[in-house]
């Protein structure tokens, strides 16, 4: 019997169930099943097992060994409860951990997203071989796991991470409902808004830009339009994206010298503008870090590019093995 572990990433519009097999390289996904995210949470544990045990019926030889559990928090992750994060709102104390148990006699773990893909990252990415690395999400929003001394960091009730909270500037896009947070900066929501805001600008001194053409487009910028308009040389998309690698940089050197780590690994925009940004991030680190500190950290990509989200949930079962089990 070949042993394998499972997956299931529980997301605001569609939720995923995944197999995985590891061997000396890594780890090598066999199944994936995706499907939308039910109203009910009921609807969708029930869903999510029976795809689950379907999956595992049509690979003969393989033994679950553990399944893991990738979330949005808040959640509880002692207790196994996700506890109505923004994007699950009926998700209110919901034991996602007992009926999985009960109905497939393995040890189950959850984590949140962020943490999920630092220790995807951390097993069999960017990260593998560190002991103290964070991992940034930079996506829809900004969040932050972190592996210390070679263990996942969750603080009292789950909360560490939230880097996102942190204010860098009295005022600015509004991210984690915080004008000029870290979030308001580095997330897809907060370049979008702050090209929005720029855009106007720009309109009104009568300058023209790829990003949109004229004041009715302004709400139809995304961080995805302003990425490929800065890869073409649009002027104010690239000022955009300068705004967003200082101030990138500026939280990152708060996490340098806060925490010595040895890497930080920064997800998804990061990862599709890495040219861009890392010019500036790694100018204005400089400027910023403590240089004792600076000078023993890497900032990379994802060592798993794209999958590091399919990965994410698989490697919370494999810590549960680790440290839970």
């Amino acid at each position: 019997m070949i042993p394998v572990l499972a997956g299931l990433d529980i997301g605001g519009t569609k939720c995923a169930v995944v197999l995985g097999v590891e061997d000396e390289k890594g780890i090598t996904l066999v199944a994936k099943q995706s499907f939308p995210t039910p109203n009910t949470p009921d609807s969708a544990l029930l869903i999510m097992m029976n795809e689950l045990e379907n999956l595992l019926l049509e690979r003969q030889g393989l033994e679950l060994k553990a399944i893991g559990i990738s979330c949005g928090g808040p959640l509880d992750s002692k207790k196994g409860l996700i506890l109505s994060p923004p994007n699950l709102p009926n998700w209110d104390r919901i034991d996602v951990i007992s009926p999985l148990k009960e109905r497939f006699q393995v040890p189950v773990s959850v984590q949140n997203d962020a943490n999920a893909c630092a220790l995807a990252e951390w097993k069999w990415g960017a990260g593998n071989g560190t002991s103290n690395m964070i991992f940034l999400t930079f996506g829809t929003g900004m969040g932050a796991g972190f592996i210390l001394d070679g263990r996942l960091y969750t603080g009292t009730n789950d909360m560490a991470g939230e880097v996102g909270h942190v204010r860098l500037e009295n005022d600015g896009p509004i991210g984690y409902g915080k004008a000029g947070s870290f979030e308001g900066f580095c997330s897809g929501g907060g370049i979008a808004r702050l090209a929005q805001m720029k855009a106007d600008e720009w309109l009104k001194q009568g300058k023209t830009t790829s990003i949109c053409t004229n004041r009715d487009e302004i709400a139809t910028i995304t961080a995805k339009s302003v990425g490929e308009a800065a890869q073409t040389g649009d002027e104010l998309a690239k000022d955009i994206y300068r705004i967003v690698g200082q101030k990138l940089g500026r939280g990152l050197a708060l996490l340098v010298d806060m925490l010595n780590p040895e890497r930080i690994v920064i997800g998804s925009i990061y990862l599709r503008q890495e040219a861009l940004l890392k010019p500036i991030v790694m100018e204005e680190l400089r400027k910023e870090a403590l240089s004792y500190s600076r000078n023993v950290c890497t900032i990379v990509s994802p060592g798993l590019g794209e999958s590091v989200g399919d990965l994410a949930a698989l490697s919370v079962a494999k810590y549960g093995l680790e440290f839970e089990g």
